[in-house]
């Protein structure tokens, strides 16, 4: 058979997707206020749609003599031939407070911020507004694990929770700008493919302290039985596979299909409640992690202990780096467990350059309403920071645990998920776990439609 390569995203600091240039004419955005807020998301929208941020100026002069597309940013028309944006007061604010989201319908799709001039809304303050997880500022609900709530949430409250808003809005305003201008500079991104997985528990029987071993045993007698038993026996005299053991499995279907996947360890110090992963001084830990580095790009999965005492997060990146000899600068949550801004500022201080947490734990979907990555936003400092975020939005455990689906319930939810993010040329992310593809039989069929959905994926790019 023939490997056909799949699309992976390929990342630099100052352009998030691969351009295709059509036109040639640049963007000059008026604005007599020139905030951090605006900066960031006129930066953010120049990149997705031009491929550079927008030439943002305060000047009126230098807006009236600019030559090419002029968007003006303010509540009077200043020239007849610009596209004349009447803003929301949201980027010209420096506090958190409140805001009235009340959304209408537009293009097909909800909007909100809705104010007059030549568009039916604010897309810049409401793409900020989504961006930068505002309402996680304001007092909200937790759930049972400490998170936030994700049905306090505009896009679960008013149903676009299941689709990249904030993409979608992009093709829409690149349409107008394209009929209003046409020879403005637009550039379109490709769609790319990017499979991660965490390695929470890299074995299910084996290497584990006899403490473990023992209670494990106990407890598999009472609610499994026998049998259970005699396959933990099984296991650890190598007469079978551990069932948590898929790495070779991953690896060709990697090879296969020319994937480049991202690994998140959880190496904690000691084990606790939420952190079942046998210890990094196991020699097995600290190979199935060298062998992973030195094929794929490997992150640290911070533990739940390190949410609770920050001066862990740097031990467990060390460990890692030690083990691999490499610089760590990417991470994942456990348990997708962050709370804005301390979480994030906290990985900057590691030195942590990219997070994969921005997605949910209890359901599937778009938390940030985005299928780009971007950098995050600190709204109590109102700046934008160095952290580039990669928004995930779909995730085996939340489809097992959260929503009791079969495997098959699965592969149609995370195809749904797909198209979705193929339409708009983002960037779709899956977090997939090893234990959800070996060979326990807690997880029968699931590894099956994992492969049948990455041939269909890999063969239609």
């Amino acid at each position: 058979m023939n490997k056909k390569g799949c699309t992976v995203t390929k990342m630099i600091s100052e352009r998030i997707s691969i351009f295709v240039v059509l036109k040639k004419q640049e963007m000059i955005v008026y604005s007599p206020s020139i905030t951090p807020r605006l900066q960031y998301i006129s930066d953010l929208i120049g990149r997705e749609l031009t491929g550079h941020p927008f030439q943002l100026t305060g000047e009126i002069e230098e807006y009236k003599n600019a030559r090419g597309a002029k968007m003006n940013y303010s509540d009077r028309m200043v020239e007849e031939d610009e596209l004349h944006l009447f803003p929301h007061s949201l980027l010209f604010e420096k506090d958190i407070q409140p805001q009235t989201t009340d959304c209408f319908e537009t293009n097909g799709y909800k909007a909100f911020f809705k104010t007059g001039g030549g568009y039916p809304f604010d897309i810049f303050a409401a793409s900020f507004y989504l961006l930068s997880r505002y309402e996680e500022y304001l007092p909200h609900s937790k759930d049972i694990y400490g998170r936030f709530a994700h049905e306090d949430s505009q896009a679960f409250k008013e149903n676009f929770l299941n689709i990249p808003l904030i993409n979608i809005w992009f093709q829409h305003f690149k349409e107008k700008l394209i009929q209003k201008f046409p020879s403005f500079n637009i550039q379109h991104s490709t769609f790319s493919f990017l499979p991660t997985y965490d390695i929470d528990e890299a074995y299910s029987y084996k290497h584990k302290g006899w403490w473990r071993r023992t209670g494990a045993t106990i407890k598999d007698f009472l609610t499994e039985g026998l049998e259970r038993v005699r396959l933990r026996k099984k296991v650890r005299k190598n007469k079978v596979d551990d069932p948590f053991d898929s790495y070779d499995w991953m690896d060709d279907l990697h090879k296969t299909y020319n994937l480049d996947p991202r690994y998140f360890f959880l190496v904690p110090g000691k084990t606790g409640r939420y952190d079942r992963n046998i210890l990094p001084t196991e020699p097995a830990l600290q190979s199935l992690i060298k062998r992973h580095s030195d094929k794929y790009k490997v992150g640290v999965h911070p533990s739940w202990q390190s949410g609770d005492e920050p001066s862990l997060l740097k031990k467990e990146i060390e460990t890692i780096e030690k083990i691999t000899k490499t610089k760590i600068s990417s991470s994942r949550q456990h348990f997708i467990r962050f709370n804005l801004p301390e979480t994030f500022r906290q990985l900057i201080s590691a030195g942590i350059r990219e997070d994969f947490s921005m997605g949910y734990g209890s359901i599937n979907g778009f938390r940030a309403s985005i299928a780009s990555p971007f950098y995050w936003y600190d709204l109590e400092k109102d700046e934008q920071t160095s952290l580039l975020l990669y928004p995930f939005c779909y995730m085996d455990a939340n489809s097992f645990y959260e929503e009791k689906q079969t495997a098959m319930q699965a592969l149609e939810e995370m195809g749904r998920y797909y198209h979705e993010v193929k339409k708009v040329n983002g960037t779709f992310i899956t977090i997939w776990h090893n234990t959800f593809l070996g060979t326990d039989e807690k997880f029968k069929g699931w590894r099956e439609v994992y492969a049948q959905f990455i041939r269909e994926v890999c063969r239609s790019n």
